[in-house]
């Protein structure tokens, strides 16, 4: 029986991870969940589940779940981000699924590797913001990072097939979003309800938005060139409308090796949560006689800047990678409101990460100052649009 806490038990990630474990209850163990304020959700997930200990986001939220009908009476709830760090690193946790949304996933995902805790790893952000940092760590520790990312299990998969150095390059897959044939005039006019309509996956609200914008992509390279060790010259990007092909690895002998399925969260963390063993049913089966035909074309950088934003910071290194990312989700909460345009949010991005003076061999607290600092200038940039545009 694995032991396993859930870091973000409410979203997209979160939920679908508990649904991997109720069809797996002989393998699968929860110890504990955090989430931040969809306090009836994790009362129902509570009663199914029975941790033993719960985090919420702050001590209003701790009080409305402690006021909730039927809790265990054993059940502790902890709050903010200490709490969050305690559950990350229990003693009894065999595994941590780190799926928080944005950066404040990066404090408890450190506190699980610190506590030795292999980490299932769906919040990029932690490698975009602290990837040299975290990685150091982990091997320090001797914890396994193991991918949720669809596209980055698939290269985990991939690389079953070779040694680290008979690779040539990794390439990431991008459905290009709801908008891949649009104009930049087009754009100009995008709606947060339509950039919230992906065409093939089902995601929560601020991975959507990133996608429709690439800097999901963008924040992908850099999470891969932590996770496998590469450099960001082996590392493409293909635009895969059907995302069918889920990513692939080219090897040094022309081999190219590609990880294909249903677009299904389920399947990556299941492999995840079981690795090296695969489990059984956990999503749908191809039927190549009846899938589409499969097509890839480059990125086009100029109508979606976000990527380029995304190899400058990654090339520059240090501290930028966490002004682009705080920049980022400034930037989309704004979008999200209706505060600025589609096309605003790389150029609020862009201004955050010109102003910025990188530490080059940042520590932790370098990195949080960092996104501090950025997630700041990202809102007067927003301020001053705000008024220009009056």
């Amino acid at each position: 029986m694995k032991n396993i806490t859930i870091l973000g038990s409410t979203g997209s990630i979160g939920t679908q991870a508990l649904a991997v474990i109720d069809g797996n209850r002989g393998r699968f163990c929860v110890t504990a969940l955090a989430a931040g304020r969809n306090i009836a959700l994790l009362r129902e997930q509570i009663a199914k589940f029975r941790p033993r200990i719960v985090a919420v986001f702050d001590e209003e939220c701790a009080l409305r779940l402690g006021e909730e009908p039927g809790l265990p009476r054993e059940l502790k709830i902890l709050s903010g981000p200490d709490g969050y760090k305690e559950i990350a690193a229990l003693p009894e946790n065999d595994l941590v699924l780190s799926a928080m949304v944005g950066a404040a996933g990066l404090i408890p995902t450190v506190a699980a590797v610190e506590a030795g805790k292999d980490v299932a790893l769906a919040n990029k952000e932690t490698l975009v913001m602290a990837g040299a940092l975290v990685m150091e760590k982990a091997a320090a520790k001797g914890v396994r990072i193991l991918p949720v990312d669809s596209e980055h299990s698939a290269i985990f998969q991939c690389l079953q097939g070779g040694s680290a150095g008979e690779v040539r390059r990794i390439i990431l897959t991008a459905s290009g979003g709801p908008f891949r044939t649009w104009t930049r005039e087009e754009l100009r006019r995008v709606r947060p309800d339509q950039a919230l309509r992906h065409p093939n996956w089902t995601m929560g609200r601020k991975i959507t938005i990133d996608s429709a914008t690439m800097m999901n992509k963008g924040l992908e390279i850099i999470e891969a060139r932590w996770l496998f060790a590469v450099k960001v010259e082996q590392i493409d990007v293909v635009v895969h409308p059907q995302s069918v092909v889920h990513s692939l690895v080219e090897y040094r002998d022309g081999s190219v090796l590609a990880q294909l399925g249903h677009p299904d969260m389920r399947v990556p963390i299941a492999y995840a949560f079981s690795w090296p063993e695969r489990l059984a049913d956990t999503g749908e089966f191809l039927d190549f006689r009846n899938i589409p035909a499969l097509e890839f074309y480059p990125p086009d950088a100029d109508r979606f800047p976000c990527l380029s934003l995304a190899g400058d910071a990654l090339r520059i290194g240090g501290t930028m990678p966490a002004v682009l990312n705080g920049a980022n989700e400034i930037a989309v909460q704004a979008f999200l409101e209706e505060k600025i345009l589609f096309t605003d949010i790389p150029e609020v991005i862009a201004g955050a990460m010109k102003s910025h003076r990188v530490v080059s061999a940042p520590t932790l607290r370098d990195i949080m100052a960092a996104d501090g600092e950025a997630r700041k200038r990202a809102v007067k940039i927003i301020e001053e649009k705000k008024d220009w545009l009056a």
